[in-house]
Formats: structure tokens, sequence, C-alpha cells
């Protein structure tokens, strides 16, 4: 096992509001990620309006900082959101 990996989610009893938290959150950083990568291809399609576009940005952006404020809540890097998945590596993809 190399030492770069992430440890895997770990409940413990003392910290398990963290860890609650960490999962809460990862699930939450990979949906949106996943509405990033479809609204940057709705984008890229030219099937939103200039209104829209503009929405889903703002929207994005909120999230991401409703998302930081919650990380530093509970103590959290963003890598400490991209869980170590065993034989498949990590689940969010590098860099994010």
């Amino acid at each position: 096992m190399s030492s770069t990996r992430r440890p895997r989610v770990e409940l413990d009893p003392d910290t398990v509001e963290r860890d609650l938290a960490r999962l809460v959150l990862t699930v939450v950083e990979l949906l949106r990620q996943l509405m990033e990568r479809q609204a940057l291809r709705r984008v890229d399609t030219g099937e939103l309006t200039e209104d829209q576009e503009e929405r889903i940005g703002m929207t994005l952006m909120l999230l991401e900082d409703r998302m930081e404020v919650l990380r530093d809540k509970f103590g959290l890097e963003p890598g400490d959101l991209n869980i170590d998945l065993g034989p498949l590596g990590p689940l969010l993809p590098p860099g994010e």
C-alpha cells in the first residue's frame, strides 16, 4: 500500500461527528462536481440562455462557498473528502 493514499473513513466514537460530516460532505462534493460538469457540457452545446448560465454559475459558486464553510467548521481540507476506495482508487478525480 502506497504511503500517499488517503485513509479510508474510520468511525471512532470520539470523532463520529467529524467522520459523519466528512462522509456527507464527500457525497455533496461528488454531486457538486457532477453538476458542474453537466452545466459545462450544456454551456458548450449552447442549450442554455445567458440568464440560465448566470444562475447556474452563481449557484455553483454559492455551493462551493458553503462547502468551504462546512469543511472549516469540521476541520477538513478539500483533500480530506477524497475517500480512498481501496483497489478502485480515490473517489474523486485527482486535483479536486
